[in-house]
């Protein structure tokens, strides 16, 4: 199976949704992914503890993509041999009482992963350049001055998130967060299936909503405001890759791969010296507890 190439994903041009693969299957068959997948995950496990230890750097993984498009079954089977007490996944849903009466990236500040741990966003930030550019309405729940109607909702206030999203991730760049943006590109075709799919498994039916059919609707709305999120605000110190989604095996590891091969190139990752006294006494520290 050919190895993953990184610029293969990562956006670091202008692009065009259209142009994006949405299938990807390297010739390999399921069993072969999720054994490729596994022997990834193990090297991100060991590299998640010495990060651990290391206690300089967070990780910030965040994923968005369409309904179905198989973001909590990419975290599950990508952070499974992790520490649990080394990564975090927070799903963001509709915001809370307490969370309209700060502005809307409080609620992610406080998610931050802390140094040397993971934190993974399940959906993300970017939904509020995305649901609400889609549903503008949803704005007015935030209740800011200056928004009285959706008339007052311009091409300037979005221009005025974009710089604010991308502040803030600079940011928290700038003090030791690594950020992986990861969009898990559906095709409308493979949503479809899934979602007939959920609707024939009777254990599978609570995961669908008659709201899904109503946002897939506007499908080539919410691709418009994912172009323009890719183009505006995939940067060195948080670069947006392009996962195809229709095969999950496929993109859980390809996901997987980037988040090692990234990380790796930070050489500095390492566990901290020992005291040199403690060092120094590592054989006696043996000897005692071999002769309890």
């Amino acid at each position: 199976m050919k190895p993953i190439t990184i610029s293969d994903y990562k956006i670091e041009t202008q692009v065009a949704i259209t142009d994006l693969q949405t299938h990807e299957d390297f010739n390999a068959s399921k069993k072969e992914l999720e054994k490729a997948l596994e022997n990834t995950r193990e090297q991100l496990g060991e590299l998640q503890d010495t990060l651990y230890a290391h206690g300089k750097y967070a990780v910030l993984v965040c994923l968005q993509g369409m309904d179905t498009a198989g973001k909590d079954s990419l975290i599950r089977e990508v952070f499974k041999d992790f520490n649990a007490r080394g990564v975090v996944v927070h799903s963001f849903k509709v915001p809370t009482d307490l969370e309209k009466k700060h502005d809307y990236l409080w609620r992610h500040y406080i998610a931050l992963p802390a140094r040397g741990k993971f934190g993974v966003f399940n959906r993300t930030h970017y939904e509020n350049v995305l649901v609400t550019r889609v549903h503008p309405a949803y704005i007015l729940g935030e209740n800011l001055p200056d928004v009285q109607s959706t008339e007052a909702i311009t091409e300037t206030f979005w221009d005025k998130r974009f710089e604010q999203i991308n502040a803030f991730e600079k940011t928290i760049a700038q003090n030791g967060t690594l950020i992986f943006k990861f969009f898990l590109n559906l095709s409308k075709e493979e949503q479809k299936n899934r979602l007939l799919r959920r609707l024939d498994k009777p254990n599978k039916r609570w995961k669908f909503s008659p709201g899904d059919l109503k946002e897939r609707k506007l499908w080539d709305t919410y691709m418009s405001c994912y172009q323009d999120i890719l183009n505006r605000t995939s940067h060195g110190h948080a670069p947006w890759y392009a996962i195809p989604a229709d095969n999950k095996p496929a993109a859980r590891y390809i996901v997987a791969s980037l988040l090692l091969q990234e990380l790796q190139k930070y050489n500095d990752i390492k566990e901290p010296p020992l005291d040199p006294e403690v060092e120094a006494s590592i054989n006696d520290y043996k000897e005692q507890l071999r002769n309890e």
